[in-house]
């Protein structure tokens, strides 16, 4: 339970505001994150690292000489934007190039793959590397779908000192690829964790029992076991990883005990001495540890077990200097502080350049209108939407479609003051309604506003026709961006048969009340009936078979979408 919480909305904002304040001889902050507080190399690769805050020390406490060179600030277990991220990059940028690296979730590999082109097109050298060390996740003839848990300490202090030590951009990568193949956690929870200002926890764990594969995102773990003593936790965690050693890894490792959030370090170290001893007896070396808070998820109960195989170069490059907030290894040159008034800390502004056609900024309203009718929706439905996200995935849904919509919200009411046609005005919804959700629906609806808006323009009034081809451009976006297909429970099991009615009922020339009331009714439909399947792509992939007899969180929203704006037309 968080007690210290002032407004829960505010709260991811303001524990990024008090870690910058409270370490300013690491970092600077510039908008959407930090840099380091201390100058680089001019030349050298830059690493950006990044999430879903809520993790601490996670990815905050890893900036600085030796290891990160900026950080990207997510809302609670909910990625940044593509923005956020780009921003941060611009500014960590020595001419280099730049290394974005994050774990493997869909929503940050969204936001900062967008991020990344970004960056391209402005002529900075750019690249995504994704660590996937979670085993409970993925078989491992599957590596690329493992999720990232806790040794993205070892790979990004690893690849940091590689960064120092002024290797090129695909040098620097190899070291990544290698030692995010190298290295393999598995975690066990005892209970779940609560979000700020939440009722209760994501999930919970039997008493005498632990979720073994839990996620650091609040998902519990694959299947529950007995809890038993330290040792055989231990040995469920030593067991598990030796299991799933990589190939011609050799018998030295580095390992990381981490504790999630509220299992104290006396328990650590007790179970810390257990996996020293089994690691022995199996005639695995441990040539260094780290034990402790390393990667939290807000207050759950449990512990993960991280071993990187280490070879002469990794062993090397993690000892190599490093100063920051959490981590430290010998002694950094000497420092000299940046000037933080040359960043920028503040958000571009949205502005309207060339003013709508009258009968577009008529649209315009309507879209405004229509976006208030969508807040009042997605409030009225975020405990349940958060229930149904809860089964398979980190229980956030319903919170980040309502901070989505509010933001959606206030973009389009400024545009739409300013003069701003209906592309406008819903282009900068989506904008802002993406970067402030963060998270895998805060790019895909920021994705269906902003390819809607193209379909609108500026000049032109939203006939029905105009409203159908907007939908299909929507979901268009959302198959290219998300690449989900129907009958991978996502929201576009009810998107496709949604946006198929609608230009059924175009066809048919209906009305525009009549196209929508059914594209209402199908989606509506639609989405129920993904309650029977399997997911298969995603956070809920892992945690399928508990997701399995409840609807798809975003497949519901959706269809809350589609009705309201269904009531809207018909209105």
């Amino acid at each position: 339970m968080t007690y210290l919480v002032n407004d829960p909305a505010d709260f991811p904002a303001e524990l990024a505001d008090g870690f910058i304040a409270a370490n300013r001889r690491y970092v600077r902050k510039v908008f959407g994150g930090a840099v380091r507080a201390t100058k680089s190399r001019p030349g050298k690769v830059a690493m950006v690292v990044g999430g879903g805050t809520g993790h601490h020390p996670a990815f905050a406490g890893w900036v600085g000489q030796g290891m990160a060179d900026g950080v990207v600030f997510g809302n609670i277990f909910s990625s940044p934007s593509a923005g956020q991220a780009a921003s941060v990059a611009r500014a960590a940028n020595q001419g280099g190039g730049v290394i974005i690296a994050f774990g493997n979730y869909a929503g940050d590999v969204l936001h900062f793959g967008q991020a990344v082109e970004t960056l391209k097109a402005e002529g900075i050298n750019a690249s995504i590397a994704v660590v996937t060390d979670d085993i409970a996740s993925a078989p491992v003839d599957e590596l690329n779908k493992r999720r990232g848990i806790c040794g993205w300490v070892t790979v990004f202090k690893v690849t940091g000192a590689a960064c120092e030590e002024g290797r090129s951009m695909d040098e620097v990568l190899e070291v990544f690829a290698k030692v995010n193949y190298r290295t393999r956690t598995l975690g066990v929870a005892f209970s779940g964790c609560t979000l700020p200002g939440a009722d209760g926890p994501l999930f919970t764990v039997p008493d005498g029992k632990m979720g073994v594969g839990l996620g650091v995102h609040g998902e519990p773990g694959i299947y529950d076991a007995d809890l038993g003593s330290a040792n055989d936790v231990a040995q469920v965690l030593v067991d598990g990883l030796l299991k799933d050693k990589p190939d011609q890894a050799g018998d030295r490792v580095i390992v990381l005990l981490n504790g999630l959030g509220s299992t104290t370090y006396e328990e650590l170290f007790v179970t810390y001495g257990a996996v020293a001893r089994l690691l022995g007896e199996a005639g695995v070396t441990v040539v260094d540890c780290e034990v402790g808070e390393l990667t939290t998820s807000m207050d759950m109960g449990g512990v993960s077990l991280s071993l990187t195989w280490a070879d002469q170069e990794i062993e090397r490059l993690w000892n190599a200097p490093c100063d920051t907030s959490a981590v430290r290894r010998g002694a950094v040159e000497g420092t000299e502080f940046i000037d933080a008034a040359s960043l920028s800390q503040t958000a571009p502004a949205l502005t309207v350049t060339t003013p709508g056609s009258p009968q577009s900024r008529t649209v315009a309203a309507a879209l405004v209108l229509g976006l208030e009718s969508v807040l009042e929706a997605m409030r009225a439905n975020k405990d349940e939407l958060g229930r149904l996200d809860a089964f398979a995935g980190d229980g956030d849904h319903g919170v980040g479609m309502v901070r989505g919509a509010e933001n959606g919200l206030a973009a389009a009411r400024d545009l739409a003051a300013q003069g701003g046609g209906a592309q406008t005005v819903l282009a900068g919804a989506g904008a802002l309604w993406s970067e402030r959700a963060g998270g895998t629906s805060g790019a895909l609806w920021g994705g269906i506003l902003a390819a809607a808006a193209q379909a609108l323009g500026d000049n032109d009034p939203a006939d029905v026709g105009a409203q159908v081809r907007a939908a299909r451009a929507g979901l268009d976006a959302v198959l290219r961006i998300g690449g989900a297909h129907p009958g991978d429970k996502t929201m576009i099991d009810a998107f496709v048969p949604a946006v198929e009615a609608l230009e059924a009922q175009l066809a048919s020339g209906a009305s525009a009340a009549e196209a929508w009331s059914t594209a209402a009714d199908v989606a509506e439909a639609a989405a129920l009936a993904t309650a029977p399947m399997r997911p298969l792509v995603g956070r809920a992939r892992p945690l399928a078979e508990r997701s399995i007899g409840h609807p798809d969180a975003g497949a519901v929203s959706l269809g809350v979408i589609v009705r309201t704006i269904s009531d809207r037309v018909g209105g």
